[in-house]
């Protein structure tokens, strides 16, 4: 196999999907979250009449929808590199997961699709109720589409309901496709992380505003919506993530091992604050670690006992290192999001929170925090899955294409040109619209826009001035 320093085609292609795979979760997770968002201002405005959260609701579908077509767009690209890159996944795989990313198509993204129209366009057109219905729907729909693709994703952790003949996989049970072991631990934790990264991002908005003292209506309801959101989610997060680990510690030993760098299953394992994993060596450097803790939290037993990396072959042993930190980033960043949302509510119920400006004004730079935490999250599931791209039927080497190293160098180069062109262009048209804050929706219908092409102008319009 073709090499350069010490990078091989299989490697290279995995740093390609990984790359455009980082870009494309980012926007649907926000999506979800954010049509969630949408359908709730819309409600309270349906029921309440009170008309800053009708503005406020106008203000994110502008952004949603800059975001929806940055992840239509960077998820198109994950099907040419299976195509291209990965031919070998789609041809032993493909009869499993195939109708999966097809049923997505036909119900959620057709159903979001169908009343995106409206939702976009129909402000001050429609009756209330067929606009706020048509936003529910919408919000329906893209949780919908993250239902399909988590049990995709799942089922290549946990894979479930097939038969193997010459080599192939075949659909037994499709009960047991979609709903495989892992699916309902990572699809409530992933939509709980996309629900914490939308909160985050209208938060700092409305703090940002706060601080300025502008919108104070809009701003109010966006940090009180954002504060309340992460008190309730994030602990839950927590008590969700303890049933997935119990769930990944029955069917992926060796990712559990990987992430708390536990090498001998011997003995009680320690809770790894820090250490410096070595895998040659087999043994942790500079390790900074609490006696039999990792056994409780693992295993719900002081002196439980789980199997240590040793237990594998290496063959079998996810990379350490990168599943190891990026699983302590991810814990300390919903730490961190539990710290804001409990000091916000209590600021909040003291009624000293529009007065803190020490809280207010760090909290407006806050939004990466659930993206951050997103991606780290992504990071501990997808390289602990190594070396197996479908846990136990197929190894991530066999699934590659018959593709040169040059011609995967130079899709990967192309992309990341393309990616910093596009992407760079669709955030600063985020930032810019943020910036400028909501807006009153004109009174007079004809002054809205008709067509998509007619929205994009208009967004180009208020980003620039």
């Amino acid at each position: 196999m073709e090499t350069l320093a010490g990078v091989d085609t299989t490697l290279l292609a995995r740093v390609q999907f990984a790359f455009t795979i980082a870009f494309h979760i980012i926007f649907p997770s926000f999506t979800i979250g954010l049509s969630a968002f949408i359908a709730t201002l819309e409600l309270r405005w349906f029921y309440s009449g009170k008309q800053h959260f009708h503005t406020l609701a106008r203000f994110w579908t502008k952004i949603f929808a800059v975001s929806f077509a940055m992840g239509v767009v960077s998820g198109i690209v994950m099907e040419y590199q299976i195509g291209t890159n990965w031919s070998r996944f789609a041809e032993i795989i493909g009869n499993t997961l195939g109708p999966l990313f097809s049923y997505e198509v036909l119900t959620a993204f057709f159903l979001e699709a169908s009343f995106l129209g409206i939702m976009l366009f129909g402000w001050n057109r429609f009756p209330p109720w067929l606009h706020t219905l048509a936003s529910v729907i919408v919000a329906f729909g893209t949780m919908l589409s993250g239902f399909w693709i988590l049990s995709a994703n799942s089922w290549m952790h946990t894979p479930a309901g097939f038969a193997i003949e010459n080599g192939i996989t075949y659909p037994v049970d499709w009960s047991d496709i979609i709903f495989n072991p892992s699916f309902p631990y990572r699809f409530t934790h992933m939509m709980i992380a996309t629900y914490l990264t939308t909160s985050l991002v209208v938060l700092a908005a409305g703090a940002r505003y706060m601080v300025q003292g502008r919108f104070e209506a809009e701003a109010r309801t966006m940090v009180h919506m954002g504060l309340g959101m992460l008190a309730i989610l994030a602990p839950l997060q927590a008590v969700v993530g303890d049933f997935h680990g119990l769930n990944t510690l029955e069917h992926q030993p060796a990712k559990i091992a990987a992430i708390e760098a536990h090498w001998d299953g011997s003995e009680p394992a320690a809770l790894v604050l820090f250490a410096w994993p070595d895998k040659e060596a087999e043994r942790n450097h500079a390790e900074i670690a609490i006696p039999n803790l990792g056994s409780l939290i693992i295993t719900h037993d002081w002196n439980g006992r789980f199997k240590g990396l040793r237990d594998f072959k290496r063959e079998d042993r996810p990379p350490v290192a990168p599943v190891f930190f990026m699983f302590r980033l991810m814990v300390g960043l919903g730490l961190l999001m539990m710290a804001i949302g409990f000091t916000g509510v209590f600021l909040w119920w003291r009624g000293r929170l529009h007065r803190a400006t020490w809280f207010l004004r760090p909290l407006s730079h806050a939004w990466p925090v659930g993206f951050m935490a997103l991606l780290a999250g992504w990071m501990v599931t997808e390289i602990g899955r190594q070396s197996w791209i479908a846990y136990g039927v197929l190894r991530t080497a066999d699934a590659v294409s018959p593709v040169t190293f040059g011609s995967v160098l130079i899709s990967l180069a192309l992309f990341v040109l393309v990616y910093c062109v596009v992407f760079s262009i669709g955030i600063w048209y985020i930032s810019r619209l943020i910036g400028k804050g909501p807006q009153q929706i004109p009174a007079d219908p004809e002054a809205l826009p008709n067509r998509p092409l007619s929205a994009a102008q208009e967004t180009t319009r208020e980003a620039s001035t």
